[in-house]
């Protein structure tokens, strides 16, 4: 796991190295234990290590043995071993340990063949120096980030926004569609960011850049391509039993410990069981509750699962001014603007974990590739009612998460403009899905190729390497996407209840009676505490910062406080606000700070 970077410049310049070792400094989180630096004609790399496989052998930039590749990488080849092994018999002899190298040796054996080869999370850039290109590859389902920035001499990348900013010619500029997609929706979506000009490389996609930085899309991999089947329920339970064995088996792979972060919920109890099955080693797991929040957490859930399977745990109880003080801190890891507020315990959760681990566990993914969301199962007046109110998606997140009263008088001129982009993701994917399909398997597919990427995976990449932890995800394997997304709706969903298969798969290997607790959800009671002297600092700071006067109607904002101290909503549009305001400070006005793990958000308003 690491972080990378570098450019590709237009023919006859060279590469600086101190400004890729300017870049390289902004990532230094991703990757404590090792940094290099690669520079050949046109091009320059630069990658921060977390060691993980192939410990004292794997330092990069990694180069061909005639010297004509080098690739930076980030991410996990989990099926490098069976890889090598028919590399090995075809030539292509490795030489060092780490996963990583198999990328390179695939690329020099297949070319771009080799990236349905590839198992993993990944995100990497490769120099190939007789084509004279630059390849940039992404994973299949996005779990690991790649960012790039076309400006007037080069094309440049990064693993984070944070990395770009220092070699942009001028001040960045914030993309309103994007800002709305946010306000609304939690997550800003698909190729462009919310910094204009800076995009995405695309789950699935690898961009090749030529000598003259034009780029051509090669996509290896989409989840259109997947066809429903028909499967009766014997059939099917025996074909998920093998393949999560045969994506464990190859999840575990590491030459360091590593423990998992334990909900109580379905899909890490399920996780946990697996590990269990897998490892020899005693996993530490870790969960988090709340003191005096008014919502009942898991912390009772999930320690019964860590002690039937004999797991070294630790419980988190946190108090407010622990989760408040890591909002600053929070959303400099995340680079992108997404209101998920579980991003906020598992800072702390990657934090403790990263004082004795280098990966983690998490069951990210279960709900989209099982369908275990309620939003997954509408009933049909409310699905009727919301296709006729907001065409284009199915009746599929058509509601904006501010209230329209705070919309109209909130949203500066600009917003409003881009109003009817606002959904836009949602009904591209939609309109994308093929005839066959049905509407649960267009709903799933609607969130893997945006909330997912673009929202829950941010949080589980971004906020764990802010302190070093990488984040494993093995439901996110493409063969259980391939898998989950194909099943026919009755074993996803019977009588209201979602991950029905996945629920009869696991029963046995879990304590009788755990999967019939009702879905809670990863809660975080911000609404507990976003009301009193709180709510009224955070809107006397709004007033004077300078993103929330360039986009927003400040005259509305003590009503927007008056109305939160009354307990009449405003939580998510007050939040959302605190969000932007500090984000545009750390990117926008002054970019290089960093904040501290624990500051008092609203001094960095």
């Amino acid at each position: 796991m690491c972080g990378i970077a570098g450019f590709i410049l237009r023919a006859g310049q060279r590469p600086d190295p101190a400004q890729l070792a300017q870049m390289n400094a902004a990532l230094a989180h991703r990757g404590p234990d090792d940094s290099g630096i690669y520079c050949a004609g046109a091009v320059g790399l630069a990658q921060t290590r977390l060691s993980i496989i192939g410990l004292h052998d794997g330092h990069q930039p990694l180069l061909s043995a005639d010297g004509r590749l080098a690739l930076v990488a980030n991410g996990e080849i989990y099926n490098y071993l069976e890889l090598n092994s028919e590399l090995r018999q075809l030539g292509r002899i490795p030489r060092t340990a780490s996963d990583s190298e198999t990328i390179l040796n695939s690329y020099a054996q297949h070319g771009l063949q080799c990236l349905p080869q590839l198992r993993g999370m990944y995100a990497f850039a490769l120099h190939d120096a007789t084509a004279e290109r630059l390849i940039l590859g992404r994973d299949r389902l996005g779990i690991k980030p790649l960012f790039y920035v076309r400006l007037p001499d080069r094309i440049a990348f990064a693993s984070e926004i944070k990395a770009l900013l220092p070699i942009l010619p001028r001040q960045p500029q914030v993309a309103a569609t994007a800002l709305r997609q946010f306000l609304q929706h939690q997550f800003a979506s698909g190729e462009n960011t919310l910094l204009a000009g800076i995009q995405r490389v695309l789950p699935g996609e690898a961009l090749l850049i030529d000598a003259d930085l034009h780029i051509k899309r090669h996509r290896y991999w989409s989840p259109l391509n997947v066809e429903p089947r028909q499967l009766g329920i014997d059939t099917a339970q025996a074909e998920l039993n093998d393949l999560m064995t045969a994506v464990m088996r190859e999840h575990v792979r590491s030459d360091v410990p590593f423990g998992l972060f334990l909900s109580g919920g379905v899909d890490s109890a399920i996780l946990s069981a697996q590990l269990h099955a897998h490892s020899n080693e005693r996993i530490k797991s870790f969960s988090i509750g709340y003191r005096g929040a008014t919502r009942a957490d898991e912390l009772n859930e999930a320690a019964r699962i860590a002690a039937h399977f004999g797991f070294n745990h630790q419980s988190l109880e946190l108090e407010f001014k622990q989760v408040f003080s890591r909002i600053p801190h929070s959303i400099w890891c995340a680079d992108e603007l997404m209101r998920d507020y579980a991003s906020l315990p598992t800072s702390i959760l990657a934090e403790t974990a990263g004082a004795s681990l280098k990966v983690v566990f998490s069951g990210e993914g279960g709900d989209e590739i099982f369908a275990g969301y309620r939003r997954y199962d509408p009933r049909f007046a409310e699905r009727w009612l919301k296709t006729l109110l907001h065409p284009g998606s199915g009746g599929f997140r058509t509601r904006g998460q501010w209230e329209k009263q705070w919309t109209r008088q909130l949203f500066g001129a600009e917003l409003n403009t881009v109003a009817a982009m606002e959904r836009a993701p949602f009904q591209q994917a939609w309109r994308d899905t093929p005839t066959n399909w049905s509407d649960l398997q267009r709903r799933q597919y609607v969130d893997l190729i945006t909330a997912l990427p673009d929202n829950l995976l941010v949080k589980t990449d971004r906020l764990l390497m802010g302190f070093g932890v990488e984040g494993r995800v093995p439901f996110l394997d493409h063969r259980l996407v391939e898998f989950g997304l194909a099943l026919p709706d009755n074993l996803k969903i019977q009588q209201h209840r979602g991950k029905w298969l996945l629920k009869r798969w696991a029963e046995p290997q879990l304590p009788p009676g755990h999967l019939q607790q009702p879905k809670r959800g990863f809660h975080v009671p911000v609404g507990d505490w976003l009301r009193g002297e709180v709510a009224t600092h955070i809107g006397q700071q709004l007033l004077r910062n300078r993103g929330i006067r360039e986009w927003f109607n400040v005259a509305a904002i003590p009503q927007l406080v008056a109305a939160r101290q009354r307990g009449n909503g405003g939580s998510r549009e007050l939040f959302g606000l605190m969000q932007f305001a500090i984000w545009h400070r750390l990117f926008i006005e002054q970019p290089g700070l960093k904040p501290a793990a624990n500051e008092n958000p609203i001094d960095w308003i």
